[in-house]
């Protein structure tokens, strides 16, 4: 085995109420995918599945026919996004909870706490949003997080879910803002063996270029992105008691392919409201995603198929431009000499992502690169 290579998915596709209110009935990603237009020649949009057509998450047969493409290309499970805001608010949840309780398919799985607010910022609505509305917020307590553990206690009990040295794997997002991230890990060790588990194999997603860090006190300190040593923003995520870092070197290679500076000015721009277009060159960018400690072995690095956000952003924000399943090719060799000398259980890489196709990064079948990209990974991981 070269690599245990998992995919991140997005459990969007398909309507909820709360996207009717905020959105427009019958609102899913593909609303935005679907729209979207090209800026320039050459632009690839919209994009347009292949073979599973303009899904909805809703059919089992759907997720059937996703778990067995994931599973020909050599990669081992789908790690599924999990909204849950506090006091037991939950969204998208219903395809994970039908796998779960349907055991189909029989295709491993884990969680990501994808534990950040949703706003509007970007997508335009037909709803009852206003600009830069919150839509719904985080809210974390102790008691909520027993009750959160005690919900996925099925989940982390099923013979599918994806264990690292025998514990169940749970990804948090956002481990940086985290509030009291220590107090909830304890209390979920705790449970865990309270409740027949060996413990809860913890992941804290970052990227390696943080313009902070968190101290001993979990106090956010301010600091200057590091492009040649990514030590003091992982050792700042194990700090916190994470197992393991999940890396995602995205601003990394981006500031190293357009200049720290210009890079840091122009982010600083668009978060004022004031954006700038950047297309990016995908295999000069990716270049330099990998930090000399991804090398660490409870580092687990990323790699990223395709970027384009025009659907959800609508400009060419930050789009990288020939991301091509032979660029992709190299991309993913550069990741698997990050992983080569480590214990094979932790031989992880993150795909980002399975089906995030308003943000242009899946690996799913196009009408433009067909299986290129499943191809891809299936002649190099295996």
């Amino acid at each position: 085995m070269k690599a245990r290579v998992i995919a991140l998915y997005l459990p969007q596709f398909h309507p909820i109420p709360e996207n009717d209110l905020w959105w427009g009935p019958g609102f899913t990603e593909w609303t935005n995918v679907a729209k979207a237009k090209p800026l320039f020649r050459g632009h690839i949009q919209p994009r347009i599945p292949a073979d599973l057509g303009f899904y909805d998450l809703r059919l089992p047969e759907t997720r059937q026919q996703q778990a067995q493409l994931a599973r020909q290309a050599g990669i081992e499970g789908f790690c599924y996004y999990h909204y849950w805001f506090g006091n037991g608010k939950q969204l998208l949840e219903r395809p994970f909870n039908e796998v779960l309780e349907s055991g189909k398919p029989d295709f491993p799985f884990c969680l990501c706490w994808a534990n950040h607010d949703w706003t509007n910022k970007t997508w335009t609505s037909k709803g009852t949003l206003k600009k830069d509305n919150m839509m719904i917020q985080m809210d974390y307590s102790m008691e909520d997080h027993w009750n959160h553990f005690m919900s996925l206690l099925p989940a982390f009990r099923d013979k599918r879910y994806i264990t690292v040295d025998g514990k169940p794997m749970f990804v948090i997002y956002n481990s940086m803002s985290f509030p009291q991230v220590r107090e909830f890990i304890n209390l979920w060790q705790d449970l865990a063996h309270q409740n027949g588990l060996p413990g809860i194999y913890f992941v804290g997603g970052t990227s390696s270029t943080y313009a902070f860090r968190k101290n001993e006190e979990g106090k956010r300190v301010v600091s200057i992105p590091n492009l040649k040593s990514s030590a003091d923003v992982y050792n700042s995520v194990l700090d916190m008691g994470f197992d393991a870092v999940n890396s995602f070197g995205k601003r990394r290679g981006e500031m190293l392919e357009e200049g720290r500076i210009k890079n840091i000015v122009r982010i600083a721009l668009q978060k004022c409201g004031i954006p700038i277009s950047k297309k990016y060159d995908y295999l000069k960018t990716v270049s330099g995603y990998y930090a000399p400690e991804d090398t660490w072995e409870n580092v687990f690095p990323t790699i990223l198929p395709q970027w384009d956000r025009t659907p959800r952003a609508g400009s060419a924000e930050g789009m990288y431009v020939n991301a091509t399943p032979e660029n992709f090719r190299k991309h993913v060799l550069d990741a698997l000499d990050m992983v080569k000398n480590k214990e094979e259980q932790h031989r992880i890489i993150f795909l980002k992502s399975w089906n995030e196709w308003g943000e242009g990064n899946y690996v799913e079948p196009d009408q433009t690169w067909g299986h290129g990209f499943l191809d891809v990974l299936s002649q190099t991981i295996k």
